[in-house]
């Protein structure tokens, strides 16, 4: 692949496919039990965090190319658009599902004004529906990231620096400041969309888009995972964890832009459905788990079948979000978004056609 096939790609299944996996263990390090510790699910969500950064930002950056510049307005209603429909109806089911248990008071209802307000992040993880704390994360991330990186940035070398310096300033930080470790990998993946959009970016790195480079890459980043200590879920002063862990999952997104046997496997249709219902996934699976509970409460005895169970009550109901509540709030951002444009058209005075000859 060279650079302007890059360019040219309308979508990334690969990608999707890597969001449908990191889904799974998300749900099964939740529900799975011991059997399936070394998925490590809990660090699974900042696979997520990096393919954001580099998805969001490789839209904006083409936008860019396309009109001159980025509508910062119009991306935050996007973002907008894009999160807050699905994050909203999830979070008053769950609500009426407590005040109907009789378990809202005591529960949610003590962080329901930072699940609202989105700061989860600030709520322990013992909370009900604490997994809600990603979202949060992403999205004060996004209110800064286009201002910094796109209201007055130029050139590809001063994103980057930007970039680059944002990172530095949240590595030097997160020893004191624990909770702004989750938002280097967001940076990382914003820095790998904007070395891949410059044409000198891609060819450094254009090897590990090829099918031996993408499947020692993925080897590596397998054997990373799996050598993860069991005790790591104790992060310690700056996460070095996390840190290092995006690393290998902003090279491992790198290499799946390309064509190859791993990029084949991920882009393969199951895998791509479970992706494009991912957000509405890990924002169900405990309501899912509740349900599974609450009709076959002999099954938590099995975790492993429990997990199975609880996916795919999960991923049924994310279908019916994806279709009824995120596809729709999309179109319709779609038309927020172009609805001043067109009123601007409509104002302009006719041009008369020319006479003619």
């Amino acid at each position: 692949m060279n650079h302007e096939q890059y360019l040219g790609l309308r979508r990334f299944p690969a990608l999707d496919g890597l969001r449908a996996v990191a889904a799974a263990m998300v749900v099964f390090f939740h529900f799975g039990g011991p059997s399936w510790e070394r998925l490590y699910g809990w660090i699974g969500v900042h696979i997520f965090f990096v393919l954001s950064g580099f998805l969001i930002t490789t839209l904006a950056l083409r936008e860019e190319s396309r009109n001159g510049r980025l509508s910062i307005k119009n991306f935050w209603k996007r973002r907008i658009a894009r999160i807050l429909p699905a994050y909203y109806v999830v979070l008053a089911v769950v609500a009426g599902v407590a005040l109907a248990r009789g378990e809202y008071a005591g529960g949610l209802g003590e962080v329901m004004l930072r699940y609202l307000t989105l700061n989860g992040e600030f709520v322990g993880p013992d909370a009900p529906q604490s997994q809600l704390w990603t979202i949060g994360i992403e999205q004060k991330f996004y209110l800064v990231w286009p201002v910094l990186g796109f209201a007055a940035v130029l050139t590809a070398a001063r994103r980057a620096a930007a970039g680059i310096v944002l990172l530095a300033a949240l590595l030097g930080l997160a020893a004191t400041m624990p909770v702004l470790v989750s938002y280097i990998p967001i940076t990382l993946g914003c820095l790998v969309a904007v070395l891949l959009h410059d044409p000198r970016g891609f060819r450094a790195v254009s090897w590990l888009t090829r099918p031996l480079g993408a499947t020692i890459v993925a080897l590596v980043f397998v054997a990373g995972h799996l050598a993860l200590p069991i005790g790591s879920r104790v992060l310690g002063p700056g996460g070095p964890v996390i840190i290092a862990y995006a690393v290998l999952v902003a090279v491992l997104v790198v290499s799946l832009v390309g064509r190859g046997p791993v990029g084949w496997v991920l882009a393969r249709r199951p895998l791509t459905f479970v992706g494009d219902r991912s957000y509405s996934l890990y924002l169900v699976q405990a309501l899912a788990g509740l349900v599974v509970a609450a009709t076959i409460p002999a099954l938590g005895v099995h975790r492993t079948v429990t997990a199975v169970v609880v996916l795919a009550v999960a991923l049924l109901m994310a279908d019916l979000m994806y279709r009824w509540v995120e596809q729709p709030a999309i179109a319709l951002g779609r038309r927020w978004v172009a609805a001043p444009q067109r009123r601007t058209e409509e104002s302009r005075p006719a041009v008369a056609a020319p006479i003619a000859a």
